[in-house]
């Protein structure tokens, strides 16, 4: 039996480090990908996890394979495509470790998923189904994932969703926003940025959002990250606010990711429904997410980065 499984991008994450006096910059490697940073957390803290996905029959698509099954993630779900090459991300930073995005994608082998490959049993033996709306851009993995989500609610898997907004892989803001309330519309729980809501409706008052989400969109348990500043959590009948620790980022690749996995290891730790969850408990589930999530931003990359359980509980 697994905790979560996940569909979804399985990519290389160039990272600038430094840039001669032409302009090049020299780029270190990392393994990436939203769901995979995301079963990483779910991993190092206690949970059993598998992915679903595709990458390339190429070096890199090697790496993230043994990257994977180094952290603990099942990979008998990762299909290998000869005919096309791992998906890469270029990622640069601004002075306060903020990002920017490029992607070599067109196609990349993450969109080349069909459902016809999907390891079904790796949803059958799970308790909770995740997805993000990178697997949502292209065909034929947008059809696979969606045929994935309804597969994993009519077994009553709880449903996790991740917006993970990235405008460059989209071929319009209005296809992006699309895809982003189907997502919010077939999930449970759903991890969301103060950026994704105020792109998705204007809101910027992270109470209306949650608001929204559970009486509009049926959502059992809203989180709201707000970056350095902590993260909203709230269900039908309860809310509070979790805080951030204060730290000097190097790197924010994979904090929301990572964000995410933390708090749904707490999440499944409970035992509970999310709906049930009390404000403190929903404060606790927060707190160990934006802890967990702000302590990997002192480190480059995403999964490397991602800190012990005790460091994280020292921290809180």
């Amino acid at each position: 039996m697994y905790d979560v499984t996940a569909i979804g991008e399985l990519l290389i994450d160039f990272a600038s480090k430094e840039t001669d006096a032409a302009g090049y910059p020299t780029m270190k490697a990392n393994p990436g990908g939203a769901p995979g940073n995301f079963l990483a957390a779910l991993n190092k803290y206690g949970a059993k996890t598998a992915f679903l996905g595709k990458v390339g029959g190429d070096a890199f698509g090697r790496l993230l394979i043994n990257t994977f099954k180094e952290a603990g993630i099942e990979t008998k779900g990762i299909r290998v495509d000869d005919s096309v090459f791992t998906t890469l991300a270029f990622v640069t930073f601004s002075p306060d470790g903020d990002r920017s995005f490029s992607f070599a994608r067109k196609p990349g082998a993450d969109t080349r998923l069909t459902f016809e490959e999907l390891d079904l049993s790796l949803i059958d033996e799970a308790r909770v189904f995740h997805f993000g709306t990178l697997s949502l851009t292209d065909e034929p993995v947008r059809t696979a994932t969606k045929k994935a989500v309804a597969y994993a609610r009519e077994k009553g898997r709880l449903i996790t969703f991740d917006p993970n907004l990235r405008l460059p892989l989209w071929n319009s803001p209005g296809a992006a926003k699309e895809e982003i309330l189907w997502g919010l519309s077939n999930a449970d729980v759903v991890k969301i940025s103060d950026e994704e809501v105020e792109f998705l409706w204007g809101i910027k008052d992270e109470k209306e959002a949650a608001e929204k989400l559970i009486r509009e969109y049926g959502v059992r348990l809203a989180m709201i990250t707000m970056g350095p500043k902590g993260a909203y959590l709230a269900n039908a009948n309860a809310a509070g606010v979790a805080k951030c620790p204060s730290v000097k980022p190097v790197d924010t690749t994979g904090a929301g990711d990572i964000f995410g996995g933390s708090a749904i290891s707490r999440l499944l730790k409970t035992g509970k429904a999310p709906e049930s969850l009390s404000a403190e408990e929903l404060v606790r589930i927060g707190s160990f997410g934006c802890t967990a999530a702000s302590l990997s931003t002192q480190k480059p990359g995403g999964i490397p980065s991602i800190p012990a359980e005790e460091e994280v509980l020292g921290a809180i």
